[in-house]
């Protein structure tokens, strides 16, 4: 038996996949030339360096909603991302594209976010307003080409040209404003596209798997919704009894209708444009789509979590905590850069300061945070 190597993995790739389907041999390759490897295709390495950054090992600690000290149960960043890639996995899968492309962008894509989930980067984004800002699709660009420390030869994890387009240019208002490097104003792969949706798809079904068993909303609340109604009513009336059971099988429910009108919608619009390869993809814009009526559905849904989730009283407060304590080290890095480890003092001259700064209360975890801010200005706390 012969090894399947990839040679003929990107052999096989070139029938297996769509005509829309990225080809890993196609790549416009790496920012530092390398030998590529004899076993695995680019993406698949990619994959493989975002899964083993000392960045994603971090989101295990990162507040999607819920802060880690409230629960073991609620999803974090890292349970978050990989929904998002297995939910991203079979939907590449059904289309014909690259399914390690998608998975590799699926698992970084949060890898910019600061702790505390939304609030913190609110805080940092108002913080560095001055210095240029903060957006985390940005910060995970940063990470992945400068501040990941891996490799004796370049900064970064030298990922492919697509990896790190797809980070920028997964939403579509960044397409036209992308850096010059990821070429604004061209849509990216049909595998970047997606990761908008499979990211929406992994939370709002989870987020609402949360906010029951949280209890910051109830069944008979979020029956208000058509989309979650539906679902509800179509478990209840398969016979599903316990509480818990429901509540999963509800959420299952709306992941597959999501995904089934998502393949259907985009395969329409690949067959309308008449899109024979990838570059077709570039040049015919955004084609990754629900179909209206389905649009309106997620819509209500996020609605319903905006006000009743997002916006519930536990998640303000926590949010309100998590500004104080940003902006509390902020200041206090930014008074007396010397408290700072020595390898982010060596930054400062070539990237000023408050960047370096930035760098490093995003990186952090949630409670890394509390506790460097507690060994800060607790005086009882050792330092």
């Amino acid at each position: 038996m012969k090894l399947v190597d990839r040679l003929s993995q990107e052999s096989g790739e070139q029938t297996q996949l769509a005509p829309w389907g990225m080809r890993s041999a196609r790549s416009r390759g790496r920012r530092y030339p390398e030998e590529e490897h004899p076993l695995r295709t680019r993406y698949q390495r990619d994959r493989d360096r975002v899964i083993h950054s000392s960045s994603f090992r971090r989101l295990e600690y990162k507040t999607q909603v819920f802060v880690n000290h409230e629960g073991d149960n609620y999803r974090t960043r890292l349970t978050h991302s990989l929904e998002a890639a297995q939910i991203g996995r079979t939907v590449a899968r059904a289309l014909g594209i690259n399914e390690e492309l998608v998975e590799c962008l699926s698992l970084g894509h949060d890898l910019g976010h600061t702790p505390f989930g939304h609030s913190g980067e609110r805080v940092m984004d108002e913080l560095m307003r001055e210095h240029g800002g903060f957006e985390h699709n940005r910060q995970t660009l940063r990470i992945l080409e400068v501040l990941e420390v891996r490799y004796p030869a370049f900064p970064g994890l030298n990922l492919t040209w697509e990896v790190r387009e797809g980070m920028i240019k997964h939403r579509p208002e960044s397409d036209s404003e992308a850096p010059a490097e990821y070429a604004p104003g061209e849509a990216p792969t049909l595998e970047a596209q997606l990761i908008d949706f499979v990211d929406e798809i992994a939370y709002n079904n989870h987020d609402v798997d949360d906010g029951i068993s949280s209890g910051m909303f109830g069944i008979d609340a979020i029956r208000s919704v058509a989309l979650f109604r539906e679902a509800h009513d179509a478990v209840l009336g398969r016979g599903a009894g316990d509480e818990r059971i429901v509540r999963h099988q509800v959420v299952r429910y709306i992941i597959n209708r999501c995904t089934q009108d998502l393949l259907e919608t985009t395969l329409a619009n690949l067959e309308r444009a008449r899109i024979g390869s990838a570059e077709d993809v570039r040049r015919a814009g955004r084609l990754v789509a629900y179909s209206p009526p389905m649009a309106a559905r997620v819509r209500e849904l996020k609605e319903f979590l905006l006000k009743n989730m997002y916006r519930h009283y536990r998640v303000v407060r926590m949010g309100d905590k998590a500004g104080r304590i940003l902006r509390d080290l902020f200041q206090s890095y930014v008074s007396e850069p010397l408290q700072l480890p020595p390898r982010f003092q060596e930054r400062i001259a070539s990237d000023g300061l408050p960047r370096v700064v930035c760098d490093y209360i995003a990186g952090m975890t949630d409670r890394f945070a509390m506790d460097e801010h507690r060994k800060l200005f607790d005086p009882l706390v050792r330092v």
